[in-house]
């Protein structure tokens, strides 16, 4: 890395010992303004208070670690979910596409019984129809 792309050009020819005691403003893009803002937000006066900061150092470590960030189980869950839920909507019976062309099934798959269903539809009719001959109860 050349260090003259990170600091301003009066402090380009300095070793990284006067970099390190230089005033936050050496750095590229950090002006007069923005020093005196965190001199008097945090106390940083030179590059060195600036890299020692707790915040900076804090930062720095949620972001390194972010990266290596494995899944957490609700995560795993959601997505074994939601490929499960894809897979639910293709039938294993549908041709693989080997060209830009369009797929299509040329005998329609069995229809699932309702009755049998992960849904209960069978339970949820029944309980339709209870519930209004109940309502028809009670209007009479």
């Amino acid at each position: 890395m050349n260090i003259d792309t990170v600091v301003d050009k009066e402090w380009a020819n300095k070793c990284f010992r006067e970099l390190a005691d230089a005033p936050v403003s050496a750095l590229r893009g950090v002006s007069a303004n923005d020093a005196k803002a965190l001199a008097k937000a945090f106390n940083v006066v030179t590059v060195r208070d600036f890299a020692q900061l707790e915040f900076v150092k804090w930062a720095q470590a949620i972001t390194i670690l972010a990266d290596q960030e494995q899944p957490g189980p609700a995560e795993i869950a959601k997505e074994v979910l939601l490929d499960e839920a894809v897979e639910m909507t293709f039938p294993a019976s549908d041709p693989i596409s080997v060209d830009a062309g369009i797929t299509r099934i040329e005998v329609a798959p069995e229809k699932v019984d309702a009755s049998t269903d992960h849904q209960h539809a069978a339970r949820v009719e029944a309980s339709t129809e209870e519930g209004v001959q109940k309502e028809e109860e009670m209007a009479h």
